[in-house]
């Protein structure tokens, strides 16, 4: 049994990898190895004789596997430090060249409007993108057999079998903000509402998800003049183009009385559109008299204050102050895109330093 011991724990120690260790555990405690082999024969042996050599074969075998153990560990260890010499990093090498980010004409038309109306003492207001069908129609009297409430044109959330609870969609506009701010904080007021708003439509100026950006003012003395007024500063702010011209269309909006559909100035000349100018005329937002449903739906005295209120589409405005020919490319995260399009995210829009820079 020491021959056995000293043969194979010298071979264990000069094992040069794993493979080459179990070769030798194989040969010596192996289902036909030498100390397996040793172990069947005891069977052969006398009680006197089982008794001396079962102890000692038993211990030889535990010393062997204890050797294999501790020689596959070393080997371990060893492997490892060879690959952590091999495999290692210079954290002194350069970095790659520095690159300032560009904001999405999204946030930047965003900002600009926001400068714009601030000026003009509008606050801005926010509400959830999910909302009620209540906050999101109801309200905003809309009746329940209007078109925009079929599922067609309006996302609904799922709901479960048995569940009572008002049916919420995804806003199809920033109005719902509307109803919830004149209940919060009453009557006077003045805000604009920008967002993200949903309705199932996709082609090359209608996406599933756009951005609105609603106004609303209350107070006891307000006018479709001072909704005039507002909105074509805004215009000469926003194109940075003094005296363009608005055109007001009688129109219907279950949320308004008396609407209006709104146009600007413009003009074709070679195919490229020129805001400001010529004899034609381009929509761009709806308006009017907040409806005294609607006052009422948000805990204001239809019968003491009145108001005006419009929306527009930020990425639509967007579209026609830079120039951008496709609504869908907004949405596609092409870094080439935003590179030509972006802005720098230090130059911070105002009316004193400018809008667009």
């Amino acid at each position: 049994m020491d021959d056995l011991k000293n043969k194979y724990l010298a071979e264990i120690a000069e094992a040069a990898d794993e493979s080459a260790l179990e070769a030798i555990r194989l040969a010596a405690v192996g289902k036909k190895g030498e100390v397996s082999l040793k172990m069947r024969e005891l069977g052969k042996m006398t009680p006197e004789e089982r008794q001396t050599a079962g102890p000692k074969l038993n211990a030889l075998k535990d010393e062997i596997n204890s050797a294999l153990a501790a020689r596959k560990a070393a080997l371990g260890d060893a492997a490892l430090e060879e690959r952590l010499r091999t495999e290692w990093l210079d954290v002194s090498l350069p970095s790659r060249p520095g690159r300032q980010g560009t904001l999405h004409p999204i946030a930047q038309v965003t900002e600009e409007v926001t400068a714009i109306f601030a000026e003009m003492g509008f606050a801005v207001a926010e509400g959830p993108r999910i909302d009620t069908d209540w906050y999101n129609f109801d309200a905003l009297n809309i009746p329940a057999h209007h078109p925009a409430r079929a599922e067609m044109d309006t996302f609904y959330m799922h709901r479960a079998e048995g569940d009572n609870r008002p049916p919420h969609v995804l806003r199809t506009h920033t109005s719902p903000v509307q109803i919830r701010t004149m209940e919060a904080k009453g009557a006077p007021l003045r805000i604009i509402c920008p967002g993200g708003v949903y309705r199932a439509d996709y082609d090359q100026t209608h996406t599933p998800m756009f951005h609105q950006i609603e106004g609303l003012a209350i107070d006891t003395d307000i006018s479709m003049a001072n909704l005039k007024w507002v909105l074509e500063e805004f215009f000469s702010a926003f194109f940075e183009i003094d005296g363009i011209k608005t055109r007001f269309r009688a129109s219907h909006f279950p949320f308004t009385e008396p609407s209006a559909e709104v146009d600007i100035q413009c003009s074709w000349v070679d195919g490229q559109l020129r805001i400001g100018e010529g004899d034609d005329w381009m929509e761009v937002l709806g308006s009017g008299m907040v409806h005294p449903k609607v006052l009422k739906a948000g805990g204001v005295d239809p019968e003491k204050y009145q108001g005006f209120a419009f929306g527009m589409g930020i990425d639509r405005i967007a579209m026609l102050k830079y120039g951008i020919p496709d609504l869908r490319a907004f949405f596609d995260s092409d870094l080439r895109w935003l590179r030509h399009y972006g802005f720098s995210a230090l130059d911070v829009p105002t009316l004193r330093a400018g809008l667009s820079r």
